[in-house]
């Protein structure tokens, strides 16, 4: 997948997330996680995880206020077995876990970045990646009908 092919979804996964985060919360781990929400543009309810009590006792709170979570716990294995842990909390209590996101936005950042709070700097990344490939790729071009242009030139003498 090119540049920005995958500059592309992963901004189409955030601006579908930022609609749905108006309407429903988002599960992310830790602070840093919020922030970088925040910095993305969300502006609905996001919930820690690491609040120092018990995952049961998470659960049970937020299944209490919300029918409906999108999960977006980092993608490292560490994230997956909290995510499946906390699916299976708040299922048991009746809410249903979204994980769409998290699952377009993993395969998305593949090895590249594996956690909420790295997402800025990634799409800064792709976002200067994206514009040399262009300029490479216009370079290349150029390149290329200038070639053209001389090997015409030589055919006509």
């Amino acid at each position: 997948m090119r540049y920005e092919e995958i500059l592309e979804g992963l901004q189409e996964a955030l601006d579908d997330l930022r609609e749905e985060n108006i309407v429903t919360a988002v599960i992310v781990e830790g602070e840093k996680d919020v922030r970088s929400l925040r910095n993305l543009g969300m502006e609905g309810e996001i919930i820690t995880v690491n609040k120092g009590i018990s995952l049961f006792n998470f659960c049970e709170k937020v299944s209490r206020k919300h029918k409906l979570v999108i999960m977006l716990t980092d993608w490292d294995s560490q994230g997956g077995t909290l995510c499946r842990r906390i699916q299976e909390g708040l299922t048991a209590n009746g809410t249903k876990p979204n994980l769409e996101y998290r699952q377009r936005i993993a395969v998305l950042c593949r090895k590249d970045v594996k956690d909420v709070e790295g997402l800025p700097n990634y799409l800064r990344t792709l976002e200067r990646w994206t514009k040399e490939q262009r300029q490479e790729g216009a370079r290349r071009r150029t390149d290329e009908s200038l070639r053209r242009a001389r090997v015409a030139k030589e055919r006509t003498r």
